[in-house]
């Protein structure tokens, strides 16, 4: 068997993100912030290593936006898939981020993985992995058209699925230019394109991704999702 190079790595780990939901690059320089245009939304992910910001792109992904900050924000009704109960809390808040890949990037939304210890990979109930969680439904692809770049730079926000229109809560964020994710033709999908929906970049913090990439799986707490119109600074 030939040894895998870089290419062969990347693509292998695109397909393992593909594959790790049932259903349902940073350290580019960080871009200085600017004065918010009405509507702007950010979201501030402030983890246990500190904090990354995020715009929203609600025009290229309106559905997968309002899922998010619905979620974020407790807004929206999703189904514990620990106790099958329905809940109202901030679904991302106290979440792991339960799968990272050095020089690739980091998942995290599992609603599974609330209020785990650090370092935890299954749940204490019935030992179901940390990836498999999903928020009780799936809401379809928001893609742009195959050729599309979405992620030629570092520290892309977008939706983690198993396929087509699987969408849930999971969500990843690149630490590196990922083109290999980028929109593509396919048979699969009812609409002819496949891939995963981009629905954020990154606007400061983002040297954290790394960082937490090469910390290892489970290994750094989401404490809090905040919502905000105001552009963060991440301090």
């Amino acid at each position: 068997m030939r040894a895998m190079n870089r290419t062969d790595l990347l693509r292998a780990g695109a397909l393992a993100l593909a594959l790790t939901i049932p259903v349902a690059r940073a350290s580019a320089q960080d871009k200085p912030a600017k004065a918010a245009a009405k509507g702007d939304q950010y979201a501030v992910f402030e983890t246990s290593r500190g904090k990354i910001g995020v715009k929203l792109l609600p025009q290229k992904a309106p559905n997968a936006v309002a899922n998010f900050v619905g979620l974020a924000t407790g807004k929206k009704e999703w189904t514990d898939p620990a106790t099958a109960k329905k809940s109202k809390a901030p679904l991302y808040d106290g979440t792991l981020f339960h799968r990272v890949i050095p020089n690739f990037m980091i998942q995290g939304g599992d609603p599974l993985s609330r209020g785990a210890a650090v370092g935890q990979m299954a749940t204490a109930q019935g030992g179901r992995p940390f990836g498999t969680g999903d928020p009780g439904y799936r809401f379809a692809d928001e893609l742009e058209a195959a050729g599309a770049t979405p992620f030629a730079t570092p520290c892309q926000l977008a939706m983690a699925n198993s396929g087509p229109d699987t969408n849930g809560s999971q969500f990843f964020i690149t630490e590196v230019a990922t083109p290999h994710l980028d929109p593509r033709a396919c048979q699969q999908s009812k609409t002819g394109v496949c891939g995963y929906v981009h629905f954020g970049e990154g606007v400061c913090g983002c040297e954290l991704v790394k960082e937490i990439a090469h910390a290892g799986n489970g290994q750094t707490k989401l404490v809090k999702v905040t919502i905000t119109g105001t552009p963060p600074t991440c301090k």
